[in-house]
């Protein structure tokens, strides 16, 4: 099997912030090469982890342009410019794309709830507009309240320039649905990293991943391990690792995982209302799992 268009490990990718709480751009840059320097194929940026609700439009087109501009060729560059107005994510999508990045990730409409139609004349929509540009779908109901079902994500499929699927809706049932209802060539990627190892076993590619900032190279080796049939060592590396996925969701992301990343000394900062810092006790959870894993000798 040839690599697929955005790589297997997808690092969807924090944003620093400084102590007054802007955009820390040098650290981003420095960041994001880090990230593609230690396993990252490619990087989402703006998306849930990069706190995307509390950025300004002016700081996204920002960071995209900084980030694609340190990376070069090294690695695909994926833009966070969904939305719940079907008009704002085009104008979005359409600005992306004149940018040069490599991909937009497209997230179900939250809040409104649109029926499945909805979501398919949603997608199909923005799809058109951006002519080629590839699209990567994103479900995940646990925050959008609404799940995008199989069939829908069948028939968004055949579109040609919707390549991908980030699967977050936490059902392996789903994502196989998907997998026997749509050509080999669109991709599953998923979209919790503890269902990495479970969704390779339905045909889904790789991961778009919180835990890949801290273990990026571990995450690709469980991944060529799979698709190497070294199932043993594939499970080694996934229970290795699954104490640092369940923590790193021991309250809402990215508050555990900028407090990974400061622990190793990266100065990423804090988050922006209406989230907030975590807890001294959450902190410590964090750094015990860390310390055991041997990630504070990275500092």
């Amino acid at each position: 099997m040839s690599d697929p268009v955005f790589g297997k490990v997808i690092t969807a990718m924090v944003t620093p912030l400084d102590k007054e709480g802007n955009v820390n751009y040098n650290v981003a840059e420095k960041l994001a090469i880090h990230l593609v320097n230690n396993g990252s194929d490619s990087l989402v940026i703006s998306g849930t982890t990069g706190e995307s609700p509390t950025l300004s439009w002016e700081e996204k087109c920002q960071l995209f342009q900084i980030v694609k501009k340190a990376v070069g060729d090294k690695a695909k560059i994926i833009a966070g410019t969904g939305g719940n107005s079907t008009d704002h994510a085009i104008e979005m999508t359409q600005e992306v794309a004149k940018l040069g990045l490599d991909g937009s990730l497209q997230v179900v409409p939250y809040y409104n709830k649109p029926p499945q139609e909805g979501l398919y004349k949603h997608f199909k929509k923005i799809a058109e507009t951006v002519g080629n540009f590839p699209i990567m779908l994103y479900n995940v109901p646990g925050r959008t309240g609404q799940n995008m079902t199989p069939e829908t994500v069948a028939k968004l499929a055949e579109i040609n320039n919707i390549v991908a699927i980030k699967e977050a809706s936490g059902s392996l049932e789903q994502a196989c649905k998907i997998r026997r209802m749509t050509d080999s060539s669109f991709l599953i990627y998923a979209g919790d990293d503890f269902l990495t190892l479970p969704l390779l076993t339905v045909g889904s590619v790789g991961v778009v991943s919180v835990a890949s900032h801290l273990v990026g190279q571990q995450m690709q080796e469980m991944i060529k391990a799979f698709n190497n049939n070294k199932g043993t060592k594939a499970s080694e590396i996934n229970v290795e690792l699954s104490p640092l996925f369940k923590v790193l969701f021991c309250t809402t992301n990215p508050i555990p995982i900028k407090a990974a990343l400061n622990l190793q000394g990266w100065q990423v900062g804090g988050v922006r209302l209406p989230l907030t810092e975590i807890s001294e006790t959450l902190k410590q959870e964090v750094k015990s799992v860390l310390e055991e894993l041997s990630l504070l000798e990275k500092a």
